[in-house]
C-alpha cells in the first residue's frame, strides 16, 4: 500500500500558500469595505434583509415604566447581520423578507464586520411563502408540542430556537446536536451515498462503465449538501463541513494525507480569506475545535482498533470542548455527561427522523423528546474564566507536537469535569 504524503512539504509550498491566502483575504477584505462604505454613505439607506431571530425584551423608562419591546437580528442581501428594534405589536415575521430604511452612518468597520445595532423603520413585509416556511409548517403540522416542533424546524431548516428552549438543550449538553453542522452533514451524506449507490451502480452497468464511482457519487452528494447550505443560508459551522469535505476529497483523490492538521489549517485559512466577518463566529470556531480534537485522537489514537476507536471517541471529544462549553456558555446540569449517550444514538435518530417526517408520522418521537427537555429545567451556571479557556488552547496546540501537552490538557479537561460535577452536586 502506497503511503500517503504530507500537503506541505517545504516551507515553499507554506510560503505559497498563505501568500495565496493573505491575497484573497486582501481582497475579500476590500470588497467588504467597499460595501461598508456604501452602507454609510448617508445618514440612512434602504436594506433588504432577511429575518433570522425575533424576540421580546422590557427596559425600564426614565419615568419609571416598564416598555416592551421586539428585537430582530436581520441578515442582509449583501451578507452582513445586524440588529434593529421594532414595536412590540409586530407579527412574527421570523425568515421573511423585508425593505427597511437603516440609519447606521455612525458604525465603525469593525462593527460591521462584527454585527452592529441600527435603529430602523420597517417599510414592507414580503409576502413570500419561501420553501423554508413550507418546510416549517410542514413540520409544524405534524407536532401538538411547540417546543418539539421548533426542534425538529432546528434539526431541519436550521431555524432560531427560543432562548428557553435552547437554554434546556445547552443545560444538557446537546445544543451541538440542534444547530446544524457537520455532524449533520456526515449523516446527511452517508444517507446520500447509501441511496445512490444502486441505481448509479446500475446505470453504470449498462451505460457508462468508464466512470468512477467514487468520484461521480462524491460530486453528486456535494453538489446536493451545497444546495441544502443555500437552502438554510449557510450557516458558518456548515460552511467550513462542506469547504473541508470538498478539499479533504481533492486531496484524498491526489494521495495527500487528509487526517492531519494541515488540511484542516488549509480549510480555516481558506474560508476566513474568503468570508472575513467568519473570525468573529462562535459557531465556526467551535466547529473547527471539534474537529481539531477528532483529528488529535485519529493521529495519537489511529493504532487502536476501529470498534474502540468508534466507542472512545464521543468521550474524547465531549471531555475536550467541556472547557469552551463552561467558559463561553457556563450551563451544566448532572445530566449533562449524558450528551455522550445522546450523541451516539443521534446517528440514528436523525435520519430516521427525516424519514418518518416525510411519511407524516414525525410525532413518534414526541414523548421521548418531551422528556429530554424536561430534565433540562433544572441546572447551574458555572463561572469559568476566559483565561481558562485561553489555558486549554494553549496545551490544544502544545499536543500538536508533543504528547507530554496531550497528557496535561487531559487532565486539565478532567479536571474541568470534576469541578463541574462537584458544583452542581
Amino acid at each position: 500500500m502506497l503511503e500517503r504524503v504530507p500537503l506541505f512539504t517545504n516551507k515553499r509550498d507554506v510560503f505559497h500558500f498563505f501568500l495565496l491566502a493573505f491575497t484573497l483575504f486582501a481582497l475579500s477584505l476590500s470588497y467588504e469595505f467597499y460595501n461598508y462604505k456604501e452602507l454609510t454613505k448617508f445618514d440612512s439607506q434602504l436594506i433588504d434583509a432577511l429575518v433570522l431571530k425575533q424576540y421580546t425584551k422590557t427596559k425600564l423608562t426614565k419615568k419609571g415604566k416598564i416598555k416592551h419591546y421586539q428585537v430582530l437580528k436581520l441578515k442582509s442581501d449583501n451578507g452582513f447581520t445586524f440588529y434593529t428594534s421594532a414595536s412590540s405589536k409586530l407579527p412574527d415575521i421570523r425568515y421573511k423578507k423585508v425593505q427597511l430604511e437603516a440609519w447606521a452612518g455612525e458604525i465603525s468597520f469593525y462593527e460591521y464586520l462584527h454585527g452592529f445595532y441600527a435603529h430602523s423603520k420597517i417599510l414592507q413585509i414580503y409576502d413570500t411563502d419561501s420553501y423554508r416556511e413550507k418546510l416549517n409548517r410542514n413540520i409544524d403540522a405534524q407536532h401538538k408540542n411547540s417546543d418539539i416542533s421548533l426542534l425538529y424546524q432546528a434539526l431541519f431548516s436550521a431555524k432560531q430556537l427560543p432562548y428557553e428552549l435552547q437554554k434546556k438543550f445547552s443545560n444538557l449538553g446537546i445544543s451541538h446536536l440542534i444547530a446544524i453542522s457537520g455532524f449533520h452533514l456526515s449523516v446527511l451524506g452517508g444517507i446520500l451515498f447509501f441511496l445512490l449507490k444502486y441505481p448509479y451502480k446500475f446505470l453504470q452497468n449498462r451505460y457508462f462503465p468508464y466512470r468512477s464511482y467514487r468520484v461521480d457519487s462524491f460530486w453528486i452528494v456535494a453538489l446536493s449538501l451545497y444546495g441544502y447550505l443555500l437552502f438554510l443560508d449557510t450557516p458558518p459551522s456548515l460552511l467550513r463541513a462542506i469547504v473541508m469535505l470538498i478539499i479533504g476529497f481533492i486531496l484524498y483523490d491526489r494521495g495527500v494525507e487528509i487526517i492531519s492538521m494541515q488540511t484542516l489549517l488549509l480549510t480555516a485559512v481558506l474560508i476566513i480569506a474568503l468570508a472575513p466577518r467568519l473570525l468573529f463566529s462562535i459557531g465556526f470556531w467551535l466547529s473547527v475545535a471539534g474537529v481539531f480534537y477528532i483529528f488529535l485522537f485519529l493521529i495519537y489514537f489511529w493504532h487502536l482498533k476501529k470498534l474502540i476507536q468508534f466507542l472512545l471517541l464521543p468521550f474524547w471529544v465531549y471531555l475536550l470542548m467541556l472547557p469552551y462549553s463552561l467558559a463561553l456558555f457556563g450551563n451544566f446540569s448532572i445530566y449533562h455527561p449524558l450528551s455522550i449517550l445522546w450523541t451516539s444514538l443521534f446517528t440514528l435518530f436523525y435520519p430516521l427522523g427525516i424519514f418518518l417526517h416525510l411519511l407524516g408520522f414525525g410525532y413518534l418521537f414526541d414523548d421521548a423528546l418531551l422528556a429530554l427537555i424536561d430534565l433540562g429545567e433544572d441546572a447551574k451556571v458555572i463561572h469559568f474564566d476566559k483565561i481558562i479557556l485561553a489555558v486549554a488552547i494553549l496545551l490544544s496546540l502544545g499536543a500538536v507536537y508533543k504528547r507530554s501537552f496531550l497528557y496535561l490538557l487531559l487532565l486539565f479537561s478532567f479536571s474541568s469535569f470534576i469541578y463541574a460535577i462537584y458544583y452542581v452536586t
